[in-house]
């Protein structure tokens, strides 16, 4: 996997609504970490 600017993302495994990542540590049984790829600034040119 090339290594790039990725950012992380909390989830909801319910729901599947996003979250703040500090909160999969609060409760790990229901809530997943993911890493994305970000968007670059020069796409849109």
């Amino acid at each position: 996997m090339a290594k790039g600017k990725t950012g992380k993302i909390g989830r909801d495994a319910k729901s599947g609504k996003s979250i703040p990542v500090k909160e999969p540590k609060q409760r790990p049984k229901t809530t997943v970490v993911e890493t994305t790829p970000r968007k670059s600034k020069k796409a849109g040119k």
